[in-house]
């Protein structure tokens, strides 16, 4: 078996990580967290959401975060953009300041896409299509994200059909590249690999990524099931910032700081120095006064102190 030599990592803190936190995070301190990623030597970073405000607030500074970074070259600066409206702003801006990729959305669950979004997997396909369409005429690269690709909070488990599925209708409005996420972190490593290999029906290993959820503590053990098919592109989220929404005090986004720390183990480049990437995480953690949950860091920063 051989396992990919090198992983590139997209950290989803500063948009996935920070949305659901009910404290306001200022545009200081995202523009802050992503420098210190990009500095860290992350070379993908999900920065923003282009959403109404008045479904996730914590989103309301987008264009001002947009402004504020100072890019560096060969990073990837990715926003999600749910629909016409949200690529509109996000492009509104001085083309310097547009996303490298936009993200869509869809789920292989169709009850998880009614509640979720109030429209089945296929309508929310069509209203994603436009929005794919005019990045691609712009030349900004389209990623869709597949939440539930094993399990649902309300259908339970999910078939992998259902998974390529949403694959396949993804490919067919121009998207370039899927993560395969397992939202709510139920997934074990052969039901993971199940999904990833009704992904690859549709899109070259290449083009597919990771997005693991450590709510029952898997994502790690997912993430090894993954290298195993020869996937080399993952989700994380430094100082593990996002819960579960759907499990009640669950852990959500698996920690970058924990990843890293596994790859690097295994002999895997990253390009990422774990040290700097402790600190970034440090960093947004005590600006939401808690603890980074991760382990790596917890274990590291012990270390250094003693």
């Amino acid at each position: 078996m051989k396992l990919p030599t090198q992983v590139k990592l997209v950290d989803v803190g500063p948009r996935d990580g920070l949305q659901n936190e009910k404290q306001p995070v200022s545009a200081d301190i995202k523009i802050g967290l992503v420098h210190r990623l990009q500095d860290a030597g992350l070379m993908e970073i999900e920065v923003t959401s282009f959403v109404s405000p008045k479904w996730v607030p914590q989103m309301a500074d987008n264009a001002e975060v947009m402004h504020g970074i100072v890019r560096k070259p060969g990073v990837l600066y990715s926003v999600l953009t749910p629909n016409m409206k949200g690529f509109e702003a996000a492009i509104a801006a001085p083309r310097e300041e547009w996303p490298d990729e936009i993200v869509v959305f869809g789920a292989a669950s169709e009850a998880f896409s009614q509640k979720n979004i109030n429209c089945s997997i296929a309508e929310s396909i069509e209203r994603f299509a436009p929005v794919v369409a005019a990045a691609r005429e712009k030349g900004i690269h389209v990623r869709g994200a597949m939440s539930c690709t094993v399990g649902c909070p309300y259908e339970g488990e999910i078939a992998p059909a259902k998974v390529g599925y949403l694959a396949q209708l993804m490919k067919g409005i121009g998207v370039q590249r899927v993560d395969v996420a397992d939202t709510i972190g139920v997934g074990t490593p052969r039901k993971v690999q199940a999904a990833m290999q009704a992904t690859l029906a549709h899109f070259d290993v290449d083009a597919i990524s990771g997005h693991f959820h450590d709510t029952y503590g898997q994502a790690l053990v997912n993430t090894l099931a993954a290298l195993e098919l020869g996937v080399w592109n993952f989700q994380s989220s430094s100082a593990g910032l996002g819960g579960c929404p759907y499990a009640k005090g669950a852990t959500g986004n698996v920690a970058t700081e924990d990843v890293v720390y596994m790859l690097h183990g295994m002999g895997i480049e990253t390009g990422i120095d774990l040290d700097k990437l402790i600190d970034a995480g440090v960093y947004i953690s005590e600006a939401l006064g808690r603890e980074p949950n991760s382990r790596a860091s917890k274990a590291i920063r012990t270390k250094r102190a003693g």
